[in-house]
């Protein structure tokens, strides 16, 4: 296999590599009747990515030599990435760029011609390895979106670059909404912070989509693709299905063609159903859910359970005792000391509008069965009696 890349076709073929490397560790490289192709997929198997380079894209193309098979290969996506790191020596330095694989030396040879006669040779080993193929089929998903990829680069730009996923969906009148994703955890969702854009349908070339559909996909290989689309000037095409299923990018030129099959969560259906009301982003609802303990909080462990046990006996046996005990703070009784420096110490550990944790109910459970292990001290029952002798 032998192709030349010449002009600023170097920086394309580039960045296809700089996209690929946001996906996988390996490249895959097949020379076809088709053209070049080029695919990597993460180790998860949850993202796959393929370009396919036209042979009109190169100034020569030769798949094969005559009388022999087509080569297929297996690199490091590092070992390739590193010929065309600098993006911006490529622009400005590098004329043409021959690409040959050698079977008998299990070599991939790269060989940039740059200006003022300088030629750098990278010598790349490779692996043998069976063709890569993702079994996904465009026509099949119902819903479709095409937009410039320069609108969708814009919409993500917003969104921070630490953030893992993304979900899309289609809101009322017809509107495309991109939302942060994040999980649903007690510690991280109060304090998390949501974006979300919205774009028109004029903004889109066509959309097939009906509302309150909504996928959620990792965003750092969604912001490879937009790179490479927006540096090339392309439409970007969005096919999905339910929740669950692949999502499938594509880009389509004459001289190469980009899929990007990505995975998407399954877990997504409270997120599509209020796509675009303000509803859902009040936080009053979260703090009244936080404010009041479930009725079974206490029953989540063995030993609350048995401590439930203990306090429903004491409760029977002396229930005037009880109602000295309160979550609630209230004003406190100078006669209970041991009490008093009890609550004083968990009160320092909780929040206000939260639920109890372990150390506080701990500490709730000790000061039931305090009156019990020391009788040292007034106490209501005692005060009580005095009062029926007399």
């Amino acid at each position: 296999m032998k192709c030349l890349v010449t002009g600023g076709n170097v920086k394309v073929l580039g960045k296809a590599v700089h996209s690929l490397s946001r996906i996988g560790d390996e490249l895959y490289l097949e020379p076809l009747e088709d053209g070049l192709s080029l695919r990597t997929v993460n180790s998860s198997r949850s993202a796959y990515a393929c370009f396919l380079f036209a042979p009109l894209f190169f100034q020569q193309y030769q798949a094969a030599t005559p009388g022999q098979d087509l080569l297929r290969c297996k690199i490091l996506m590092k070992s390739f990435l590193s010929v065309f790191r600098s993006l911006a020596m490529l622009e400005k330095m590098v004329e043409k760029c021959c690409i040959s694989l050698n079977g008998r030396s299990s070599r991939l040879v790269v060989q940039l011609h740059c200006k003022f006669g300088v030629r750098k040779t990278h010598n790349l080993s490779f692996q043998d390895c069976e063709s890569l193929q993702a079994v996904f089929d465009p026509a099949s998903c119902p819903h479709m979106l095409r937009a410039p990829a320069r609108v969708l680069g814009e919409a993500v730009l917003p969104f921070p670059p630490a953030l893992a996923e993304v979900t899309l969906g289609i809101g009322r009148g017809h509107r495309v909404i991109l939302r942060s994703y994040h999980e649903e955890e007690a510690d991280s969702t109060a304090k998390a912070m949501v974006t979300e854009m919205c774009l028109g349908e004029e903004d889109f070339q066509q959309l097939q989509a009906q509302e309150g559909v909504a996928i959620t996909f990792c965003l750092k290989e969604f912001r490879g693709l937009l790179s490479f689309a927006e540096s090339a000037n392309l439409n970007l095409s969005i096919h999905f299905d339910a929740p669950g299923r692949p999502a499938i990018f594509t880009i389509k030129d004459s001289l190469l063609d980009g899929h990007f099959v990505l995975a998407t969560l399954s877990d997504t259906d409270s997120q599509s159903q209020d796509l675009g009301s303000p509803e859902r982003h009040q936080p009053v609802p979260q703090l009244q859910a936080h404010s009041i303990p479930h009725p079974d909080d206490f029953a989540n462990d063995d030993i609350d359970s048995y401590m439930i046990a203990m306090e429903t006996t004491i409760g029977n046996e002396g229930s005037r005792v009880l109602p000295s005990i309160s979550l609630s703070p209230g004003p406190q009784h100078p006669e209970s000391p041991g009490l008093h420096s009890e609550e004083d110490e968990a009160e320092p550990s909780t929040v206000p509008g939260t639920p109890p944790p372990k150390k506080f109910r701990s500490l709730f459970f000790g000061s039931i069965l305090a009156p019990v292990r020391s009788p040292q001290g007034p106490s209501p029952v005692l005060a009580e009696d005095s009062e029926g002798e007399g």
